[in-house]
């Protein structure tokens, strides 16, 4: 089994630096002992201009055979025919598989993370790289084969590919192509870490089984060596499944943790930023709904008198007072039932579901057919699979509802073709530069024939005991807006979609400061003469909703949808 990496230089910046990166000197042949037999690193040309480094992994087919029989590391349970005549001959210490990569990681360990004590200046120096490969397998098993799947796997990578088909026999042609690839990959500038660890991924890729039992932390593993590429790569999903073995549990959860790492990598955050809808230390019943980014909304209310039943809580967490009321997420998803109902829509989908407090109540109306729960963060749509009790329903009644993961600042066909669309407690927590693309997605893009939008009114915040001046409600807030900016906001955005919209008042209104929430319900022309009678609306739904503050009927601009 054999591999060179080769790169070019000059007398300034020779080649032979590639000795530095490998932590591997050019004047010498090492050799390192391996589960399956020796690697051996040598350089058949080491010059200023020039630099080849050559890994040759001799595998003893002995004690593979031996690993696989003994099962010491689960050799050949991972469903790989390349073990059924492990002990005849088979491929494995010819063409180069997860034992090559397993020898890269052993044997090129720094390199692959980039170390370079000597000479720190290196690892973060692209440089022109030619890989080498004599002989790859490339199965395809429905998933494509050959120079086309190397092709698939690499170009996308910034790889100039050659592959070519290694023929069964040279000597009788009609007997046609083997299962083998000769590749060849070409950069003129690349890092060297990222060519070993995207190696280390895709050859396993490639040959479609490993010669090791696929654990737990194999995604562990994946995701490391995939950092800053495979979350991006348009074969995520297929690389992701063919590395772990088709294992259906691991493949799901390495795929959760690349969207979130997708989507990181776009808004430019943490990870834990966008992961961050469900606070630990917080019960489940004390949050409100999920956001876009994945974040908890403030779920409970006071007015100037504290009669709410959350008299002086921002958290959400609810105190006795002498008339307990119901809190104002209580009221707020009370409005925005009412609301659906005036509408008439059957398919619903409620965009930052978070743990699925809306999903729950809409459940318990049979008038809501079709209810989908979108949120970025897994961990939320976990806890709302867990309130919703879902595979313990009806299965009637569990069918009626989908959770799925997405964000909303990116356009998403899962939207399309529903009656309303909800973003409740949503939009103050995207950052105002993304509010264009929030509005195209959800307005433009998936256009539902009404939108129902609550977010907080930052008037109100005088009336909140415990909260201090100029503060927002929740730490993740990008802003609060008063009525007269939610109103400013809802008129351009139904002008330039064509909606119109009506703005109502949530929760408990002061005479001065308004009400702790504003909703607002925007409906295509087509979908304004489909109100339902005032009598279809439960009557404390209706108290909740309180009267329409505003309305504005506006007309698409010439030239189409905007963007």
């Amino acid at each position: 089994m054999f591999m060179s990496i080769s790169t070019t230089g000059s007398a300034e910046a020779p080649a032979t630096d590639l000795g530095f990166l490998l932590h591997k000197h050019p004047d010498k042949v090492q050799r390192f002992a391996t589960s399956h037999g020796e690697a051996h690193v040598f350089y058949p040309q080491a010059q200023d201009a020039v630099c080849t480094a050559a890994l040759l992994l001799d595998v003893d087919p002995i004690a593979l055979v031996r690993k696989v029989k003994g099962g010491s590391d689960g050799g050949g349970r991972g469903g790989s025919p390349d073990f059924a005549l492990a002990q005849y001959v088979n491929d494995r210490p010819y063409a180069a598989s997860s034992l090559l990569a397993v020898a890269l990681r052993t044997v090129f360990r720094s390199a692959m993370k980039g170390d370079c004590p000597a000479r720190p200046e290196l690892p973060g120096r692209a440089r022109p790289l030619r890989i080498e490969l004599p002989a790859v397998p490339a199965n395809g098993a429905g998933e494509g084969s050959g120079p086309a799947l190397v092709a698939r796997l690499f170009e996308p990578l910034g790889w100039r590919v050659e592959a070519t088909a290694v023929p069964l026999d040279e000597a009788f042609p009609q007997w046609g192509e083997s299962r083998y690839v000769r590749v060849v990959l070409a950069s003129d500038a690349a890092l060297l870490s990222d060519a070993l660890q995207q190696l280390y991924v895709l050859l396993p890729v490639l040959d479609g089984a490993k010669h090791y039992w696929v654990a737990p932390d194999e995604v562990d593993k994946l995701l490391a060596a995939g950092e800053g590429w495979l979350a991006v790569h348009p074969e995520r999903t297929l690389i992701t499944r063919r590395y772990l073995a088709r294992r259906w549990s691991l493949t799901r959860a390495a795929m959760e943790r690349l969207e979130l790492a997708r989507l990181a990598e776009a808004d430019d955050r943490e990870v834990e930023e966008v992961d961050n809808a469900v606070d630990d230390d917080r019960p489940e019943e004390d949050t409100g709904t999920a956001d876009e980014a994945g974040t908890p909304q403030d779920a409970g209310a006071t007015d100037a008198a504290g009669t709410t039943g959350t008299t002086g809580t921002t958290d959400g967490t609810r105190r006795q007072s002498e008339s307990p009321q119901p809190s104002l997420a209580e009221q707020r998803r009370a409005a925005i039932l009412a609301a659906l109902r005036e509408t008439g829509a059957a398919r619903v989908a409620d965009l930052g579901c978070g743990q699925g407090e809306l999903i729950d109540e809409l459940l318990k109306d049979a008038r809501f057919t079709d209810i989908l729960g979108v949120d970025v963060s897994m961990r939320a749509l976990r806890a709302a699979n867990r309130k919703l009790r879902l595979e313990r329903l009806p299965e009637r009644r569990a069918a009626r509802v989908t959770l799925t993961q997405g964000a909303l600042t990116y356009t998403d066909s899962r939207l399309r073709g529903y009656d309303a669309a909800v973003l409740c407690e949503v939009i103050e927590h995207v950052d105002l530069p993304r509010l264009p693309a929030l509005e195209y997605t959800v307005f433009g893009a998936a256009r539902p024939e009404a939108v129902i939008v609550t977010t907080p009114n930052v008037e109100y915040n005088v009336r909140w005991e415990g909260l201090p001046a100029g503060r927002v409600r929740h730490a993740d807030h990008r802003f609060e807006w008063s009525r007269a900016e939610f109103r400013a906001w809802a008129e351009r955005v139904a002008a330039g979609y064509g909606y119109t919209v009506e703005l109502r008042p949530v929760g408990p209104e002061d005479e001065e400061v308004g009400a702790p929430t504003q909703l607002a319900l925007f409906r295509t022309a087509s979908d304004t003469g489909r109100t339902t009678t005032a009598a279809a609306v439960p009557a404390a739904a209706a108290t909740a909703t309180a009267t329409a503050t505003t309305s504005t009927t506006a007309t698409t601009p010439e030239g189409g949808e905007p963007r």
